[in-house]
């Protein structure tokens, strides 16, 4: 059976963007297009990397603290198993730098279009001996935001493997829009069990997996013994807006952590 769809997607049609091209190819515009993701290999240096890690550590530990302190577990963030910092660059300069830099810039012109804000940013860090996987969902079954269709960066800070926790997709799915979630211990899930035609995501640090915001993906456990870093990215085109069940629409514009990364297609002045 076909998955059902989200109760607010009415309607929906892909929109397919081919160029002109600063930065994906031809061939990684067709899988984003056609597949829902492709992987941007070698993005950031190691360096740059580093970098990045220095200006969340700190953020994540503090917030890893609060969270014990509150019992351990506040909904799908759960103490030394895994956390989810966000809105990092309302405290770091450099992470404000790093999500208006030009590789996201290049990314969102390919992929967006012309006008284009960050709508989201997070670290997430799967900490070793974390067992559980998380389960499948798309970014947009968690908060409804019209257009359906943004941007997901996945840095990967640290190596990605199926024995750490890289994610995996499902090819396709992304064209019928977003899909009804149900929401489970472990976070939302859109699709049950293993799906058969689901593929593994491996990222080097440095790369990034790119993908819609309407590609079932998940990630599974880290049995290694180091703590998966990665820092989710997320355009959206400007003038986007969050949709509440009641249909109350409010804008993606917050100026503190959603500013233009791109106007008119050039880096703001």
């Amino acid at each position: 059976m076909e998955p059902a769809l989200h109760a607010q997607n009415a309607g929906f049609t892909w929109r397919s963007r081919r160029g002109p091209l600063r930065r994906v190819t031809p061939e990684q515009a067709r899988d984003y297009d056609e597949q829902g993701f492709f992987v941007l290999r070698g993005a950031f240096s190691p360096e740059e990397c580093r970098r990045v890690i220095a200006a969340i550590d700190p953020l994540e530990a503090e917030g890893e603290k609060l969270l014990r302190d509150l019992g351990g577990r506040v909904f799908i963030a759960r103490a030394d198993e895994i956390t989810f910092t966000i809105h990092l660059v309302e405290r770091s300069p450099v992470l404000r730098e790093f999500c208006a830099g030009p590789v996201f810039r290049d990314l969102a012109h390919d992929l967006i279009g012309p006008d284009v804000r960050l709508y989201w940013d997070q670290s997430v860090y799967k900490k070793p001996g974390a067992g559980e996987p998380f389960p499948w969902h798309q970014d947009n079954g968690y908060t409804f935001v019209e257009p359906q269709q943004y941007l997901t960066c996945w840095v990967a800070l640290t190596d990605a493997d199926q024995k750490n926790g890289c994610p995996w997709v499902v090819p396709g799915l992304h064209r019928r829009g977003t899909l009804h979630h149900e929401a489970s211990d472990l976070g939302f899930v859109c699709l049950e069990g293993q799906p058969p035609d689901a593929v593994p995501v491996p990222a080097q640090a440095g790369d990034i997996v790119v993908f819609s915001s309407l590609t079932p993906h998940a990630t599974g456990p880290n049995q290694s013994d180091r703590v998966r870093k990665t820092y989710i990215v997320q355009f959206a085109p400007d003038g986007a807006a969050v949709v509440g069940d009641d249909g109350r629409r409010v804008p993606a514009a917050d100026p503190d952590r959603q500013f233009p990364v791109l106007v008119a297609g050039e880096a703001p002045a």
